[in-house]
Order: structure tokens, then C-alpha cells, then sequence
């Protein structure tokens, strides 16, 4: 095989960004080397990448770029001039990788033909070998077999079993904790090295089997508990041994972390531990008082990489474990990839510009009603986003809710034909909400915000939004489905919203897209996709929006199109055209266009009570210590206390499936497949109606 050599752009950071450099394939070698221009390739090379157990992959971004990924963890991301140069690249890349992949293989036989101990290698390294100099892993999976005689079923298991269960398997973490650190103590080069095919695949079964084991404890938990649930005294209560081991426990750079003793542990992550069960704290809905909200001056841009290029070998560790297809709904993530907000405050964030939320009551017409709807339904997704970058926002755990407002003056709402106010008198919108006395001649409108974690597995959440004095509310329900597809992660918004226009007597029912996590090597990015729908049944209008994935070769990021229609007639009225993060152009039917720079439209900050006023499961109370740790930097502080709240959910799970207690929900009912909720707009509106019919 001969060399290949020529310029490719290198991206270097966000900084620097693309800088062209000129690239050389050593295939006999096998190394991929580049220097600052053609000039100076004689001299030492400024960057080197082994491609023995490399990963070379196209990028979905667009048809020209590409990454290597080194086993070594470090990672090229390139750009060549066009699709084709790329395909030449990438072939070439991908021949010379597998030649020498497949020679270290042939070089190197199977472990069990050396003649030397892994034990003694990594020996002076790693005290838990030391400790434990004659305990291998077969014999400690002998232990025990003596108290199961061959033929005869075993008694029923006594607690004390269960303890020197427990006992023997930390035994064995610890010894799979030794085993991690003596393969990474290994030099990355010679005989033997941490690279080792052998040693990496005995790495991840190791891992998984300690996974496994710890599955089967839990179900002996539970079956003890169940066979002794009749005869435990009243009021008694399980206290569970020990929570399941989490892939979390692995993930700082592939090594075993030794977390402190519970007296050890900060004030904080105790606290986390120690909240009371939800359903034994109030679970009486709460009504917020807007009054009580301070206008929000919390500003976290996920623009930063941060942890996410530092952390790569992580994330290609996590990666190797997962298959295409994968649920991860049930994967521990690391907690660098996270937002500092939950999920909840996501959705709240998508309520940004409530003024053109309000400003859909006041369309003359069905049509315009419907128009109006879809452009905020359309720019609601761009400020959702907390920058360019992907990363994911926190899990809520089940019981958690977020509040918040926003106040709009009503000069900023679009009218129609200067019908601002509705046509119902004042004394009605004060007998719709108490939280209206006195504030009849105000000169701004409320949009209220509450949102609810109504369900863990799956994973559902529940929120609902209102404006009194227009008398407009949205309910939604969404379950969030996340699958493994590569170099991206896919995750589908099942559910439902429904938006009430009561002064018209509308129903406006609406989807959402699906969300995907592109480019999770490199600089990962966020695109959306798929069909959605908005239909209201009473005035026949509905409006069909595609967001379209971009294409392998050409095309652009982030485009969306659409049209809305009057189904009787079938007749189009408006058409829609753009990129949902940047500029929409909607065109009518009369003619007439109308853009909406996204970049430039005016957001208005939601008001959001004091943390130190707001209670233990509300979302920024709940997360603020991992929150803190995250905007510190400090990964490590943020992964404990995001694994005490997570700790607790598993342990509360399990004791009210041992109980069979059910979940009490806080403001949301189940109603069918989906949730609403407890006092939505449209009940109390209803309730005033019948009211002044009796008194007529």
C-alpha cells in the first residue's frame, strides 16, 4: 500500500476552529501524521495518531468532514474539499487500520498461552492484590457451595445469608476494582500493554458481570422480603443492604472510584440521601403565588465543550458497551454531558416569548388563530435550547416539579384590530382566579407555569400553562423514549398537548418532534426531526410541519417546512419555510410574506421563586448541589450528589414495590393514556358558566 498525503482542514477548538494542515498516511507504519504545511513535512510531525484499533467515521454534519478516532482515546476531526476526496481519505484510513489491527492480533496470543500473572504486573500498584494474595476469582466463587448440598433444595434464605452474600460480592467489586487498575497501570506500549484486545474485553465482561450478580442480589432481596412479608411486625420496614452497583461508578476514565464512608460523606449529599419518602411528605398541590417570583437572572449557555473533550475516552468506553437500537433509558450517563437544569425547566423554557402565546387569542378568525399558533409553536424551539452545544439536561426523579411566570405588559401583545380586552366582563375573569382580586386595572398579563415528573419507568412528565385573564391554557404530557443510533442518539417526545382557547371555545391538539444528538464525538450538536401535527376539530384548520434531518450528501441544518389548510375545502393558507433556529418566512394566501428572525426576537425571563422558599422536590432545590458543582467544574463533587438523588429514587422504588404502595401524583391526574392537570382553566370556566346560568 503506498502513502497518501494532501491538505485537510483540522478543527482544533472553538476557538481556533478549522486550520488547514497537510496530512500524510504512513501505511507501513501505520500512523496518520500531519504538519503545518507541505513545506515542513520532513521535519517532526506535529501531530501523530495510531491507527492500530482506530475508528474512522464519516460525520452526518455534512458530506466532507470525518473523524479518527485512536484507541488511545484521542480523536481528529477533518474536512476534506469535497464528497469525494472524502471518500478517498476515509477508504484508505479504513484499510490501513484493519492491516494493523489485524497484525497486533496475530502478534499477540490469547492470554491464557502467556506465561507470566497479571496479578504481578500490577502488583506494586494496586494494595487490593496485596491484601488479598491467595484469594483468586474462582475461588472466591467457591465459597459458599457447601451450604447447597448437591440433590437437595436450600431453606428458606435467612438475613444473615443475605449479609455474608452482600459481604462476599464487595469482596469481589473490590477484586474487579484491582483487576481495572492493574490492566490501566500497564505501559501503553510493549508485550503487554492496557490496549490489549484480551485486557480491554476482560475489562467490560468483568464489569457486566458485577452488574449481573448485583441484579440477582436484588432479586433475592425481594424474594426474602416477600416470603417474610406476612410475619414482620407492624410498622416494621425494610432497610435495603446496599443500592445496585451504577455504571456511574466506572466512569472516570475508565478507573474504579473509592467513594467515602457515609460519616465522610458532605452535609448536602446526606441530606439528599435522607429526604422522607414523597408520598409520606405534603402531597396537597400548592398553589404559588406569582408575587412570590423574582425575575430569573440565571444564565447558564451550554456553549462551553468542557468536560466533553477532556472526558472523550469516557465517552468512547460508554460507547463500546452500547448497541445500535439500544434503549438508554435505563443507562447512567456521565455527568459531565449534562445542562444545569432538569428536563422540567426545559420545557418551561420553551414558553419564552409569551407573547406570542397570548397573542393567539387574539386572531380575528379561525385561520388566524391557527397561523398564530404555529409560528409560536415553531420559535418556542430555539430558546428551549441553552446554546449551540448538546447536552443533556438532568432526569427528573419522580415527584419533582418546577414552578415559574411570566409577566407581559399588554402593550407588548399583538391585537387584532385593537381588541385587546376579550369581550367577558372584569367581574367574571375575578370570579375565574382569586389571584386576580386587585389586579383588574393591571397593566401586564400572567402566564403561569407548573410542571410535574409524573412517572419513572417509563419516564412521563406532565406540565401545564395558563393566562386567566385570556383564558388560554395548554396541557401536555410527554414521555421521553432515548436510543443508541452510532455517532448519534435519538430521542422520540411521545405524548400529547392540548391548547384552550376558551373565549373561543377551541381545542388546538399538537405533537412534538423527535430530537437528536448528532456528532456525540466531536462537537455534538442537536437537530430535530419528523413529522408533527396541529389540527383543531371545531374550525377544520389544521397545519402539517416537517423538521427535516439533514441529508448525508448536501443540503441545509435545521430546516423546517409546513403548511397550514382549511380541511373542508382543502385549501392552503399559509405556507412556511426555514430553519428553526435562525429565520422562518411565512407566506399567505393573499400574497403577502412575512419572516421571523429568531436570533433577534425578544425573550422575556420567567420568574422563578428563591430557592430557600421553594420546597425539597422542586426542580432548582432538588439539583442546586449538583448544579453548583457543575458550574464550579468540579465533575466529581456534581457525580455524587447526582447519584444520592438517584440512590434514593431506586431505594423508595423498591420499598414501595415490596409495600405495593402506589405513587401519588401532586398536580397531574391520570385521565386515559394521558395526564392532566388537577385544576385546569377549563373546568373553572365551566363551573362560572353554570353558576351564572342559575343565577339567570
Amino acid at each position: 500500500m503506498e502513502n497518501i498525503c494532501g491538505y485537510l482542514m483540522k478543527y482544533t477548538n472553538l476557538v481556533t476552529g478549522w486550520q488547514y494542515r497537510f496530512f500524510v498516511l504512513n501505511n507501513d507504519a501505520g500512523l496518520l501524521e500531519y504538519f503545518v504545511n507541505e513545506q515542513s513535512r520532513y521535519l517532526k510531525p506535529r501531530g501523530t495518531l495510531q491507527l492500530a484499533g482506530a475508528v474512522i467515521s464519516p460525520s452526518d454534519e455534512d458530506s466532507h468532514t470525518f473523524t479518527v478516532n485512536a484507541a488511545s482515546g484521542e480523536q481528529y476531526k477533518l474536512r476534506a474539499t469535497d464528497a469525494k476526496e472524502r471518500q478517498h481519505w476515509v477508504s484508505r484510513l479504513q484499510i490501513c487500520t484493519q492491516h494493523h489491527t489485524e497484525a497486533i492480533g496475530k502478534n499477540n496470543p490469547p492470554l491464557k498461552s502467556r506465561s507470566f500473572s497479571l496479578a504481578s504486573q500490577g502488583s506494586i500498584n494496586s494494595p487490593g492484590l496485596q491484601r488479598r494474595p491467595s484469594q483468586n476469582t474462582v475461588s472466591f466463587f467457591n465459597v459458599g457451595h457447601h451450604r447447597l448440598p448437591t440433590g437437595k433444595r436450600g431453606p428458606i434464605l435467612q438475613p444473615d445469608h443475605l449479609v455474608d452474600v452482600r459481604e462476599m460480592m464487595s469482596q469481589a467489586e473490590g477484586q474487579q476494582r484491582d483487576l481495572i487498575r492493574s490492566i490501566e497501570c500497564l505501559p501503553v506500549s510493549g508485550h503487554l500493554t492496557s490496549l490489549d484486545q484480551d485486557l480491554l474485553m476482560l475489562k467490560a465482561t468483568s464489569m457486566a458481570t458485577m452488574n449481573c450478580l448485583n441484579d440477582c442480589f436484588h432479586i433475592l432481596q425481594l424474594q426474602h422480603a416477600s416470603q417474610q412479608k406476612g410475619s414482620l411486625p407492624a410498622g416494621t420496614t425494610i432497610s435495603w443492604l446496599e443500592p445496585k452497583i451504577s455504571l456511574s461508578n466506572h466512569f472516570k476514565n475508565g478507573a474504579a472510584q473509592n467513594f467515602p464512608a457515609e460519616i465522610n460523606k458532605p452535609a448536602s449529599v446526606r441530606e439528599e440521601q435522607s429526604i422522607a419518602e414523597p408520598c409520606q411528605l405534603t402531597r396537597e398541590p400548592e398553589e404559588v403565588n406569582p408575587d412570590e417570583e423574582l425575575e430569573d437572572l440565571c444564565d447558564d449557555k451550554e456553549d462551553d465543550l468542557g468536560g466533553v473533550e477532556e472526558q472523550r475516552s469516557v465517552i468512547l468506553h460508554l460507547l463500546s458497551q452500547l448497541k445500535l437500537g439500544m434503549d438508554l433509558t435505563r443507562v447512567v450517563l456521565p455527568t459531565f454531558i449534562l445542562e444545569k437544569r432538569s428536563l422540567l425547566e426545559m420545557y418551561a423554557d420553551f414558553m419564552s416569548h409569551p407573547d406570542l402565546f397570548i397573542a393567539i387569542t387574539n386572531g380575528s378568525s379561525p385561520e388566524e388563530r391557527m397561523i398564530r399558533f404555529v409560528e409560536y409553536y415553531l420559535t418556542s424551539f430555539h430558546e428551549g435550547r441553552k446554546g449551540a452545544i448538546a447536552k443533556k439536561p438532568y432526569n427528573p426523579i419522580i415527584g419533582e416539579t418546577f414552578h415559574c411566570s411570566w409577566r407581559m405588559p399588554k402593550s407588548e401583545v399583538a391585537t387584532d384590530g385593537g381588541s385587546n380586552i376579550s369581550g367577558h366582563s372584569t367581574s367574571e375573569q375575578i370570579t375565574l382566579s382569586k389571584d386576580l382580586e386587585g389586579q383588574a386595572e393591571s397593566d401586564y398579563y400572567t402566564v403561569k407555569f407548573v410542571a410535574e415528573q409524573v412517572s419513572h419507568h417509563p419516564p412521563v412528565s406532565g406540565f401545564y400553562a395558563e393566562c386567566v385573564e385570556r383564558k388560554m391554557c395548554v396541557n401536555a404530557h410527554v414521555w421521553t423514549k432515548s436510543k443508541f443510533l452510532g455517532m448519534s442518539i435519538g430521542v422520540t417526545m411521545a405524548g400529547e398537548g392540548l391548547l384552550s382557547l376558551l373565549e373561543h371555545e377551541e381545542e388546538y391538539t399538537f405533537s412534538l418532534p423527535c430530537a437528536y444528538a448528532r456528532s456525540i464525538l466531536t462537537v455534538p450538536w442537536v437537530e430535530l426531526g419528523g413529522k408533527v401535527n396541529i389540527n383543531c376539530a371545531k374550525t377544520g384548520y389544521s397545519a402539517s410541519i416537517n423538521f427535516h434531518t439533514k441529508p448525508f450528501y448536501g443540503g441545509k441544518l435545521h430546516r423546517v417546512t409546513g403548511e397550514v389548510k382549511q380541511n373542508t375545502t382543502n385549501t392552503v393558507v399559509c405556507r412556511v419555510q426555514g430553519e428553526w433556529n435562525s429565520v422562518l418566512e411565512f407566506t399567505y394566501s393573499n400574497g403577502e410574506t412575512k419572516y421571523v428572525d429568531l436570533t433577534k426576537l425578544s425573550v422575556t425571563r420567567k420568574r422563578v421563586r428563591p430557592i430557600e422558599k421553594q420546597g425539597p422536590f422542586e426542580s432548582r432545590r432538588l439539583w442546586q448541589h449538583v448544579t453548583e458543582s457543575l458550574r464550579d467544574g468540579d465533575i466529581d463533587k456534581a457525580t455524587e450528589h447526582k447519584r444520592a438523588l438517584e440512590e434514593r429514587q431506586r431505594n423508595e422504588e423498591r420499598l414501595r414495590a415490596e409495600t405495593e404502595t402506589p405513587w401519588c401524583t401532586k398536580y397531574f391526574i391520570k385521565e386515559g393514556d394521558g395526564w392532566v392537570y388537577h385544576k385546569p382553566l377549563w373546568r373553572a370556566v365551566s363551573a362560572v358558566q353554570t353558576q351564572q346560568m342559575d343565577a339567570n
